[in-house]
């Protein structure tokens, strides 16, 4: 069988990729150092603190002040001068907002708001896909949604304006100053990294109940990947533009609004695509402290396990986000290109046949969508799903139903990792993490890592953490086998691809929230359905990271080893993946971030551990046992980022 390994030179590209599969930063040496640590540190102490679970001389307790400030907010909310002159202010504001742009669009009726829609998508994008954003609208009424539709869509347009303004601010000052960018930075890995359902106790207890606070969660949420795109594009701009710029005499403004902003034009609106899709999943999560709209029904449909009532509103949920995503993502592709917009007199005319479209139906009383056009799916639905609960849940003969599987899957998997993590000493772990930090990565990214873990302990939640470690893990190794596998596949067939891309688009803007009623209808309640929703969920970014980053090999180093008689397989297992290394690096991180999001409203759903916690905060109003959940989970997903993606870090820490 043919070789990569002839006798002759090697080919420049098989010289790179020899270079690219040595291991960087010499592990066996860093390994060396870290056992000689090791072997001073670990008996004192065992002899200090024993070789157990973390601890309780090195926890510190936390409950007591976090009790007394949730205590002190909730006593001075309504006669605290900082509530009833700022934050009061801030509340009211954002309720005439939305509620401004509601009765907009309730005013403009069904008809109108769709051919407003419809228009805008045409400007944006093409005629193609002002039909396709026309139909999604139609197809919300036809569910029976519109009145919720809209009533996200007033959330979605101020929860957007203001994580795009907030986003854009600091991104300004983070693309602009060094030293603001390196203060930002960690702030903003902390606020991408802690999941969403995280954010909604805090501001449930400085706003209550209702729609402030759902906007605001939403802003803090949605916010960073404005800001991270916005300082990459103003810190990327063309230097020899800048120059020049400069060279005539402009002033610092004059060279933002002139040269810096324009040439960034394309990052900004990838931003504001990144903030609107974010913005769509937090405003779901967001119902459970009264945002209303879809997620609401979402929301209820979870509580009730009605999987015909979740799909009626998580249709509408999707169809928003694909079409936001196709008239940003659009926008931002005819930058430059050379398709031009349609011309003022075309759009002038649609918009006057827009607006009398809006009239004609006000006039005729159907500015609300009729009752009679709409196609109830839930029935249907809920017929199906109890014909496969009753059939597939027990008793299929030889492989067992999906109660079987879950229960073996807890049983064979999820309870020995997890014994498996509890019965190592805590200082093991501590080893284990910075051994697999440092040998990928530099000595930083292991103490960062380590770091991360141990205030974990210190927080006094060792235990539960790596219960929901042991789910990450599980889900993680799920979602990487099948991901990878099937991005090779979608990397290696066009046709494959072009068939598995609409159902990835549908899969990566379903809501999160309705990925757990499937799968607690199937699969029952406990930590097997977590695991489940969670690696549906993280499966379409996993899959879609690998086959960009296998299509995108140098196509040099394919022919190369072609040319040395190397197999199919040869060629995917020895240049292939080996060049595609950054990619599925990053396809674990996204899938341990993605993951960890949804083990966590896995609490919802009986996952229990750090999840249950937060829950259990949220629902009782609980600072410090959710603070303290939401701290591990950032912790958590700080030394889980840094194990899975190292190498990210370093560019940016030579800058």
């Amino acid at each position: 069988m043919a070789t990569l390994t002839p006798a002759a030179p090697r080919p420049a590209p098989l010289r790179a990729l020899r270079a690219l599969r040595a291991p960087r930063g010499r592990p066996v040496a860093k390994l060396l150092v870290l056992a000689a640590l090791a072997a001073v540190l670990v008996p004192l102490a065992q002899a200090r603190w024993g070789a157990g679970a973390w601890p309780g001389a090195l926890t510190v307790d936390v409950s007591a002040p976090l009790g007394t400030a949730g205590d002190w907010i909730i006593d001075n909310r309504d006669s605290h001068p900082l509530f009833l002159y700022v934050l009061g202010h801030v509340s009211n504001a954002i309720v005439v907002s939305v509620r401004a742009v509601y009765l907009v669009l309730l005013a403009a009726g069904w008809a109108g708001v769709t051919a407003a829609g419809a228009l805008v998508a045409w400007r944006a994008a093409g005629p193609r896909l002002a039909l396709g954003t026309a139909a999604a609208f139609l197809a919300c009424g036809l569910l029976g949604m519109w009145v919720p539709t809209m009533q996200t869509l007033a959330l979605m347009v101020v929860a957007v304006l203001a994580s795009a303004v907030v986003g854009a601010l600091l991104g300004l000052a983070a693309g602009l100053s060094d030293r603001a960018e390196r203060v930002l930075r960690p702030v903003l890995d902390t606020m991408q990294v802690l999941p969403a359902f995280a954010y909604l106790l805090p501001v449930v207890l400085v706003f209550g109940i209702g729609v402030p606070a759902a906007v605001l969660a939403t802003v803090v949420y949605a916010a960073p990947p404005m800001a991270r795109l916005t300082a990459l594009g103003l810190r990327g701009a063309d230097p020899e533009v800048l120059e020049a710029v400069t060279s005539l005499g402009t002033t610092a403004r004059q060279r933002l609004l002139t040269a810096r902003l324009p040439l960034a034009r394309r990052e900004l609106l990838l931003g504001l695509n990144q903030t609107i899709m974010m913005a769509l999943s937090m405003a779901v999560i967001a119902s459970v402290i009264g945002a209303g709209g879809l997620g609401d029904r979402v929301y209820q449909a979870l509580a009730s396990v009605d999987v015909g009532a979740a799909l009626a509103a998580g249709i509408p949920i999707v169809l928003l986000a694909v079409v936001l995503d196709r008239v940003t993502g659009a926008a931002g592709e005819r930058l430059g290109a050379a398709r031009r917009p349609p011309s003022r007199p075309l759009l002038a005319l649609a918009a006057a046949g827009a607006l009398a479209v809006a009239l004609a139906a006000r006039l005729a009383g159907r500015s609300l969508w009729p009752g009679a056009w709409e196609v109830p799916i839930a029935g249907p639905v809920n017929r199906a799903v109890d014909w496969m609960t009753a059939h597939l849940y027990s008793g299929v003969p030889v492989v067992g139903g999906t109660a079987d599987w879950a229960a073996r899957f807890t049983t064979w998997v999820l309870d020995p990792v997890r014994d498996g993590l509890l019965w190592l000493p805590w200082w093991s772990v501590l080893l284990l993490v910075a051994a697999l930090a440092w040998v990928i990565g530099t000595w930083r990214t292991a103490l960062t890592a380590v770091l991360a873990l141990a205030a974990i302990g210190v927080l006094g939640v060792w235990e539960p953490s790596l219960d929901t470690l042991s789910q990450v893990l599980a889900a993680v190794a799920a979602t990487l086998v099948l991901g990878v596998a099937t991005g090779i596949a979608a990397a290696r067939g066009d046709r494959f691809e072009r068939l598995l891309r609409p159902v990835l688009d549908v899969f990566q803007t379903m809501p999160q929230f309705v990925y757990l009623i499937p799968v607690v209808a199937l699969f029952g309640v406990g930590r097997a359905p977590a695991v489940a929703a969670a690696v549906v969920y993280a499966l379409p970014a996993v899959v879609r990271i690998t086959a960009q980053g296998l299509r995108q090999v140098d196509p040099a180093a394919l022919e190369a080893a072609r040319s040395l008689g190397a197999t199919t397989g040869q060629q995917l297992r020895q240049v292939q993946l080996p060049l595609a290394r950054p990619a599925l690096l990053l396809a674990v991180n996204q899938g341990v971030v993605l993951v960890l999001a949804v083990v966590i409203i896995g609490g919802l759903v009986g996952g229990g551990a750090l999840g249950y916690q937060v829950v259990f905060g949220l629902a009782q109003g609980d600072l410090a046992t959710g603070l303290v959940a939401g701290a591990a989970i950032v912790c958590l997903g700080l030394m889980l980022d840094r194990v899975t993606q190292p190498t990210a870090r370093r560019p940016r820490k030579g800058a």
